[in-house]
């Protein structure tokens, strides 16, 4: 009799060690594919507002606006929300840290790397887009 609860034991162990290990396996692919997702959204979301900008200049001889707020204001606006403001937006948090009439600077960036994103983004004037792993700058 006791040797039957000892195995029973033991089958229930496999069984819990088995199902960890898939567990484990399943959630860093939902991660994986969450964290990809994220990634695209944020850098169609970066092309977004480096075309806003691009646009704006283009209406306004060659000067972008020194406040994103701008694009979305104006009347069409250039954007359809100020991604600043509203940011963080599935995983990713954006700023722009350069805003004067001759250029921009803006960037993406998750809020937390390898977690929700594993890429930050940035791009310049002229819609120069740029990644780099997140990792990188701890």
């Amino acid at each position: 009799m006791k040797n039957n609860q000892a195995k029973s034991f033991v089958v229930i162990m496999i069984v819990i060690a088995l199902s960890a290990l898939g567990l484990r396996m399943l959630i860093g692919e939902v991660i994986n594919l969450t964290c990809s997702q994220n990634e695209s959204s944020a850098q169609a979301t970066l092309k977004l507002i480096a075309a806003a900008f691009e646009n704006y200049a283009k209406d306004n001889q060659g000067v972008y606006p020194a406040k994103i707020s701008v694009l979305s204001e104006s009347k069409p606006p250039y954007l359809d929300k100020d991604y600043i403001k509203q940011s963080p937006i599935k995983g990713y948090s954006y700023n722009c840290s350069r805003l004067d009439a001759a250029g921009y600077s803006c960037y993406a960036f998750p809020t937390r790397c390898k977690l929700t994103g594993k890429v930050d983004f940035s791009v310049t004037t002229g819609s120069l887009l740029i990644s780099e792993d997140c990792g990188l700058k701890d």
